[in-house]
């Protein structure tokens, strides 16, 4: 349906009445009841990423010549953090016609219509900007001969945050070594590349090294169908930690090597839950939920 193109007056109904200012941040105020509290670590991680690039633009409001922020209160702070002073300028979007209350109902609408990157939107663009690290990681899912895909069919991995979040917590021999024996076990089969089975598996390497092997676990676990193991895994504890006790259990059956599930759990359970509980995971909703 072809839309009615606007006049030139009726377009500037859809220009904000902002001016753009550089404006030291001492003299910014950000402590409006309606603002979340400041969070800590997501400050120190930026910091420690710190790209001026990604520094967005903060709105202001101007009331009785006092500078508030109304959207904008962490980039201050992390700017501040990254370059020592609060005399640091930043640009700003000043307004001067909010009142009090319509700042805090603008704050509280901000991302109400804002649609979130997905961890594939930004697993291409990385593959675009010729990124290392996901060049490293795509070429290892094509080594296995699969392909990196939304669509959900045999031999792609939608998965995308969990391939991700094995390589930067258990390094690319893990992720390695996840994709074979995932592979090797399924052959393929498109729910078995699920974020909480390969991160499952990946724990597994990760807790019990080379005395997991290869062999048994393929031939062991390979008798679960995934629809079994989801099953079973979601009786015993939710998300990834669940899928890897359900495999060590299905493991252990008539083995003569078995493996302790304790060890599953010694090596820094509280950071893993919390590393669990803290990942931004895309929509990972496992299958055969009737189950």
């Amino acid at each position: 349906m072809e839309m009615p193109i606007a006049s030139g007056f009726q377009q500037n109904m859809f220009v904000p009445n902002v001016r753009f200012e550089l404006i030291p941040i001492k003299e910014l105020v950000s402590n409006q009841d309606y603002q979340r509290t400041l969070s800590i670590t997501h400050i120190r991680r930026a910091v420690e990423n710190f790209d001026l690039y990604q520094i967005n633009p903060v709105k202001v409001s101007r009331r009785n010549g006092i500078n508030y922020v109304f959207n904008g209160q962490h980039t201050i702070e992390i700017v501040v953090a990254a370059s020592g002073s609060r005399d640091t300028p930043v640009w700003c979007m000043v307004y001067e016609d909010l009142t009090y209350t319509h700042e805090a109902s603008v704050f509280a609408d901000q991302q109400k219509f804002v649609k979130r990157l997905t961890p594939m939107d930004t697993f291409i663009a990385h593959i675009e900007a010729k990124d290392k690290k996901y060049l490293m990681i795509q070429d290892l899912v094509r080594s296995y001969h699969l392909e990196i895909s939304e669509s959900r069919q045999n031999g792609t991995i939608a998965a995308v945050g969990a391939l991700e979040y094995i390589y930067d917590n258990y390094g690319y021999h893990v992720l390695d070594k996840t994709l074979r024996l995932c592979v090797g076990t399924w052959e393929g089969e498109q729910f078995s590349f699920s974020a909480n089975i390969l991160k499952g598996i990946a724990r597994m390497i990760y807790a019990y090294g080379d005395v997991l092997r290869e062999d048994i676990f393929k031939d062991r676990i390979g008798l679960l169908s995934v629809k079994q193991l989801t099953r079973t895994a979601k009786e015993r504890r939710p998300g990834a930690l669940g899928f890897a006790e359900a495999m060590v259990v299905q493991y252990n059956k008539r083995c003569k090597y078995r493996l302790s599930i304790q060890r599953l759990y010694s090596k820094n359970l509280d950071d893993y839950i919390e590393e669990e509980q803290e990942a931004v995971e895309e929509d990972d909703s496992e299958p055969f939920d009737d189950v």
